[in-house]
């Protein structure tokens, strides 16, 4: 049928015929796919089922079918949506049919996703990781306030050094003990500022007070609900606080 104007152009899709031998089951593609569902294969004319019929090896290459074609049958592939110009892609053989390597230099390549360009993009090995060798090294049972420590500086997105002095500075408790005679009229008591209620102890003749209900403490004042009575006992320790 005659057209006005460009002709219609239509996207080519490669094909590949096998010949059975009634023995075997792999067969080797022109070309690497991704899944079994990257091509259409038929034996005899009759369509086979992906992952059932057949299922692929050595990263996309081969194709394995589950019983081996029968001699003279035909076994029609054709490669569904090949991409064109595209380099290379990636599947699970790619990587695992590989030559395995115990080092790796500092110029090596390695293939990362950068999510900010949504591509895949390589990286070096040195920009990819930096090495520490903890395990080689000689163990310390004891550590000095000037020793080292890395710390990662968010940031400086950076590696930083640090002095164990200010990476676990010192911190001391101190406790204050106040002890008073009770006159069976005064309620309120001195103490230390930034005690509240809940840091201090408080007992009359050996037993313990209840905070809020027996006493409560207001910037240095610490006021009983219920005077003292004369000469009761009373004990006011304030419980450690870092400073």
């Amino acid at each position: 049928m005659a057209y006005i104007g460009r002709q219609p152009s239509y996207g080519a899709l490669e094909t590949q015929n096998l010949t059975a031998d009634s023995s075997t089951t792999t067969f080797t593609l022109d070309y690497a796919v991704g899944s079994t569902a990257s091509v259409l294969v038929s034996v005899a004319g009759v369509i086979q089922q992906p992952n059932t019929g057949y299922s692929l090896s050595g990263g996309g290459n081969n194709i394995v079918f589950s019983a081996a074609p029968t001699t003279g049958d035909t076994i029609f592939v054709t490669f569904l949506g090949l991409t064109r110009d595209v380099g290379s892609f990636l599947s699970t053989g790619i990587i695992t049919t590989q030559t395995a390597t115990t080092d790796s230099a500092s110029a090596d390549l390695f293939l990362t996703y950068d999510d900010s360009a949504s591509a895949l993009r390589k990286i070096t090995n040195t920009n990819l990781t930096k090495t520490l060798d903890f395990i080689g090294q000689t163990g310390e049972a004891s550590v000095a306030q000037d020793d080292l420590v890395l710390v990662y500086d968010t940031s400086a997105s950076a590696l930083r050094k640090m002095t164990k002095a200010n990476f676990s500075p010192t911190i001391t408790l101190t406790h204050v003990t106040r002890t008073a005679t009770g006159d069976g009229s005064t309620v309120g008591f001195t103490v230390t500022s930034g005690v509240d209620v809940n840091n201090v102890m408080v007992l009359i003749n050996g037993l313990v007070q209840t905070p809020t209900t027996d006493y409560s403490v207001s910037s240095t004042t610490l006021t009983f609900g219920t005077a003292p009575q004369a000469s009761d006992a009373i004990v006011i320790r304030e419980l450690p606080r870092n400073t």
